[in-house]
């Protein structure tokens, strides 16, 4: 009788932990870089207009055809030495065949650059050219890492990029208004999004997501307008942007669920919204798998 009452539990044990893993979050799953160089190879042939997620989905496979029929090849969906060739220098090098710095084009670089946003460093539009965008984001994340942080991508950063999880928030975070989360983190369109927006009438009330210590409150140039940021310890820190009023103060403490502004369409926003990000020692993370 014991025996069977320690296997129910054990059983009622793994459905809760089941429940509980149905019920949190889901983290956006990161799709293969090699997948993301090719969309882009294939974007810059006006072949694929969809997003840069690094998923073979139907409409990759159907623009893979059409590039292999243009090409006069196999059209067998099948990303071979051929293939590869035809693409010129979107296809030329796999990532970690050559070391990356400032200049490079190819289909190791929109690996890379995939890679690094997923990292937490965005670098703008993913087109296969190690520019100033990619060459900042690329130094970032090498200091961020412990890496030395000289621009060059070779194999200790290829290496770390690969086997290294995306980075996750070390604390939970309250949601920071009462709406559903619309516009998720990670690619859209041929950039990626670094945080999750929540559509919201203008002027709804935003909370912060944890007690912290105010670092910025105001104008933010760089396209998020009324911009909050909240340092929580552990290296983490809130932003809140587009906000239509700031209700806080540089160097004030606030508690979680307190209000720091208002929901607003400042800086570069299409309509009335709250854009949050998760940073922690300055990567971008998935705010999802966080909010509780």
């Amino acid at each position: 009788m014991p025996r069977v009452l320690s296997r129910n539990r054990m059983l009622c044990g793994a459905l809760a932990a089941l429940v509980l893993v149905a019920l949190a979050p889901a983290a956006a799953a990161m799709g293969k870089p090699r997948i993301a160089a090719l969309q882009v190879g294939l974007q810059a042939r006006g072949l694929y207009a969809g997003t840069i997620h690094g998923r073979a989905d139907d409409a990759t496979r159907t623009a893979l055809r059409a590039f292999e029929r243009r090409r006069g090849l196999a059209a067998d969906g099948l990303v071979d030495r051929a293939t590869r060739t035809a693409f010129g220098r979107y296809g030329r090098y796999g990532l970690g065949a050559r070391s990356l710095r400032t200049g490079m084009r190819g289909w190791d670089v929109a690996a890379l650059q995939f890679l690094l946003a997923w990292h937490g460093f965005p670098s703008g539009t993913f087109d296969g050219e190690l520019g100033p965008r990619t060459d900042a984001a690329l130094r970032r994340y090498q200091a961020w890492r412990g890496l030395g942080a000289d621009g060059v991508a070779g194999p200790a950063t290829v290496r770390a990029l690969r086997r290294d999880p995306p980075p996750a928030s070390p604390l939970a975070v309250r949601a920071p208004l009462d709406a559903a989360a619309a516009d998720r983190f990670g690619p859209r369109g041929s950039r990626f999004h670094a945080g999750i927006d929540f559509p919201a009438r203008s002027g709804a009330r935003v909370r912060a997501a944890r007690a912290g210590v105010v670092v910025s409150a105001g104008w933010d140039a760089g396209g998020f307008g009324n911009l909050v940021v909240v340092r929580h310890g552990r290296g983490l820190r809130t932003l809140y942007a587009h906000l239509a009023a700031v209700r806080v103060a540089k160097g004030e403490r606030v508690e979680a669920g307190e209000r720091l502004g208002a929901v607003g369409a400042t800086g570069l926003a299409t309509g009335p919204h709250l854009h949050l990000e998760l940073r922690v020692r300055g990567a971008a993370v998935d705010p999802l798998p966080a909010l509780r």
